[in-house]
């Protein structure tokens, strides 16, 4: 059976960029990917030189 896969954006909430895309694959409960989305999050906006706050993250349908 195939681990299930989910796609994900963060988004600059300053600009509306799409700054970020990001898969979870796995079958993480709801809690565990939350937490990993929190720390990709902070990646991200380390790596662009913002604050944490201005990036969201929401889930990619486009992709399917």
């Amino acid at each position: 059976m195939k681990a299930a896969k989910k796609h994900f954006k963060f988004i600059n909430s300053k600009t509306g960029y799409v700054i970020h895309h990001y898969t979870l694959t796995g079958n993480l409960n709801e809690t565990d990917a939350k937490a990993e989305l929190e720390k990709v999050k902070a990646d991200v906006a380390s790596k662009n030189s913002l604050f944490v706050d201005t990036i969201y993250w929401e889930e990619d349908r486009d992709t399917e």
